[in-house]
């Protein structure tokens, strides 16, 4: 992923579902949703477990989300990351969206990150959203 590629999505793709969402404001995944939706994100939690997580409902899974999503963040273990990338193929042929697979820090998964961009997707693996917009922001590229 190049640097203007990850620019171009923080700054273009402003609907995110976040995919292993959890309720829990210690986790990660929780932390980096909060603040996505601070700096003006839409963020649609995917969790089975739950009903609602940050103010938002939460879906059961990809295909169950009745708006369009624009990046799918995917906070899951690298070994569950193909089912997820297989309903975001699903939903972009059905709908035209999503656009963008996002591996969170510490999940890499080259077989699924294949068969999306095979799909047409952007595949973000091994970096965090709050970090790279953090970075941007401070760099003064995020403002606009």
């Amino acid at each position: 992923m190049s640097e203007e590629e990850i620019r171009s999505v923080l700054k273009i793709c402003r609907t995110v579902a976040v995919v292993g969402l959890s309720r829990n404001p210690a986790k990660d995944s929780y932390q980096v949703a909060q603040y996505l939706q601070s700096v003006g994100y839409r963020v649609i939690p995917v969790n089975p477990f739950a009903d609602e997580i940050l103010g938002e409902r939460s879906y059961k899974n990809l295909l169950d989300v009745p708006e369009a999503i624009e990046v799918v963040d995917i906070f899951r273990p690298s070994e569950n990351v193909p089912p997820i990338v297989e309903e975001a193929i699903k939903l972009k042929n059905k709908l035209g969206t999503p656009k963008v697979v996002w591996m969170q820090l510490g999940i890499v998964n080259e077989e699924a990150a294949r068969q999306a961009r095979k799909a047409g997707f952007t595949v973000v693996m091994n970096r965090c959203m709050m970090v790279e917009h953090r970075r941007l922001s401070m760099e003064g590229v995020m403002d606009s």
